[in-house]
């Protein structure tokens, strides 16, 4: 298995994104319970205040599966972000994803 990370920005403002971030939430939670490795977060600025992004770190066997996967998100699916999805390879240190 490989590490993804989905990187997101808005594309509406943040009432508008609001009932979706809700439902991607929910997503994640049923993927969590279901036995996904799977988390997911919200970027900030200096000052603590969200950013209007968020990032989405997801185990997944290759590239194919995790943009399956992440396709299925309600942020992307509603169209409120641009995104981007990437492989990550850990080299150094252990945050217990590895």
């Amino acid at each position: 298995m490989a590490w993804f990370i989905k990187t997101e920005s808005f594309l509406l403002p943040h009432d508008q994104v609001i009932p979706h971030l809700r439902a991607h939430r929910c997503w994640v939670d049923k993927l969590r319970l279901g036995g996904q490795r799977i988390s997911s977060g919200y970027l900030v600025d200096g000052d603590g205040k969200p950013g209007g992004g968020g990032l989405l770190l997801l185990e997944a066997p290759d590239h194919a599966a995790a943009q399956a996967l992440v396709l299925q998100d309600p942020m992307i699916v509603s169209g409120c972000v641009e995104w981007t999805l990437q492989g990550w390879v850990a080299t150094v240190g252990d945050l217990g994803v590895g």
